[in-house]
């Protein structure tokens, strides 16, 4: 079954040798930002230099439109054989709006509340990142269906960081 992994950084080689993932995300700022693990193929590998923050004006390298568009590009070209590996610090904010992202865009339009209820069973520490979730909102023209579903949502379990989350793409 098709599916997306979301970690921390500090969990990222346990699930890639774990996983056997054919695709990799990470978001982190630019200034921590990550090589291509070995032995894993770079042209596989997407690196967003991205800030977790919500508001443009708060600092640099805020989640922007063009960030949303790369992700989505490179997304489409995963296949769902083997899983796709995203991960960002705590794996709580940028990875899981990666992730919700990646779900909407690959399910129908009007499911996007059942996505973050799902997302937020199987991970109750799940923060996605509002800026970036709102851009993808955007992107995809769900006319802020994508942003209200994280409000249904509910606060997430407060955490320093999250765990390893597998995300079905069919069996939400």
């Amino acid at each position: 079954m098709p599916h997306l992994l979301v970690s921390p950084l500090s969990s990222l080689a346990d699930a890639l040798d774990s996983h056997g993932p054919s695709h990799l995300i990470s978001l982190l700022s630019p200034e921590h930002m990550i090589d291509t693990p070995p032995g894993f193929p770079a042209d596989r590998h997407l690196r967003l230099g991205v800030n977790d923050i919500v508001d443009p004006a708060a600092g640099t390298a805020p989640p922007a439109r063009r960030h949303v568009d790369e992700l989505l590009e490179f997304s489409r070209g995963w296949d769902g054989r083997q899983p796709l590996l995203i991960h960002c610090w705590a794996g709580i904010s940028r990875s899981m709006a990666s992730a919700f992202t990646i779900l909407c865009d690959r399910l129908e339009p009007g499911r996007e509340l059942e996505i973050a209820r799902a997302m937020r069973r199987r991970a109750p520490h799940a923060q996605p990142n509002r800026l970036l979730v709102s851009h993808a909102d955007e992107a995809l023209g769900r006319r802020g269906a994508m942003v209200a579903a994280l409000t249904a949502m509910g606060p997430p379990l407060l955490v320093e960081e999250g765990v390893t989350t597998l995300l079905p793409l069919m069996d939400l």
